[in-house]
């Protein structure tokens, strides 16, 4: 049986980490490069390190931070922010990133995803999707949330994984920083119209919301958190001998 995935991810702003709730209210945490040694050495599976700001300002993904995450980390590193062009994704590789996040855009030039999947490899494009329901329909946010793309989010997942996305990562804006669990609706929506690895990404508060997601949803290949780790609510060891108590298989 494949090992679940245990993720941190790094909101990067300005150089910091930070976090808020509902992608709103930002506070600051650490330094990446600090977190992301921590992390590394303290068992996380992957790492997902995102330039939260880079597409609202228009801007390219800050490099210099990025490079010293990369070369302190010993795990698959997902880097994402501000990616709209080939170019994009080879700079971002050339700075150590294992797999490149694209979001906002996709959603300007959806073929992006279909030409790097054929110059870099399905394995290698990560879609991040950030959806909210709107009148009781899952839509798709732009520019780190701040955005409503108006389009339907269950058919533009399937859209994107039939041009190459070899890898989604579902972020529910209606739980994230929450603390209430994860969105088990959404993400049973997603696992059911793809046949890729999906990250469940919001709304971790505790242990046993990661227990409830992998037994509720087995499709579900990884958890994603920030905040729960971040400020040492939950440790990843901790969080991993749990999963095995119950059963769920994790490389400890």
């Amino acid at each position: 049986m494949i090992t679940k995935r245990i993720i941190p991810c790094l909101d990067v702003k300005d150089g910091r980490v930070v976090k808020g709730v509902n992608f709103q209210g930002l506070s600051d945490v650490n330094s990446p490069v600090e977190l992301a040694a921590y992390y590394s050495d303290n068992g996380a599976d992957e790492l997902v390190f995102y330039d939260i700001t880079a597409s609202a300002e228009g801007r390219k993904l800050f490099t210099d931070i990025l490079t010293q995450v990369a070369a302190t980390v010993f795990i698959p590193l997902t880097v994402g922010g501000g990616i709209n062009t080939l170019e994009d994704f080879d700079r971002v590789l050339k700075c150590g990133a294992d797999k490149v996040s694209v979001n906002s855009g996709a959603i300007r030039d959806p073929d992006l995803v279909g030409r790097a999947a054929r110059k870099y490899g399905d394995q290698c494009v990560v879609l991040s999707a950030d959806v909210k329901r709107v009148d009781g329909v899952f839509r798709v946010f732009a520019k780190g949330g701040r955005e409503n793309t108006g389009m339907e989010a269950i058919s533009w997942i399937r859209r994107c994984v039939d041009m190459g996305a070899g890898e989604v990562v579902l972020n529910s804006i209606d739980t994230d920083g929450v603390k209430g669990g994860f969105d088990l609706e959404m993400l049973d929506a997603v696992c059911n119209a793809v046949s890729v690895p999906v990250i469940a990404s919001g709304g971790a508060g505790k242990i046993d919301d990661f227990v409830e997601l992998f037994r509720a949803i087995p499709k579900v290949d990884a958890g994603l958190a920030a905040s729960i780790f971040h400020f040492g609510e939950v440790t990843i060891p901790d969080l991993k001998n749990e999963l095995d108590r119950n059963g769920i298989p994790v490389r400890i």
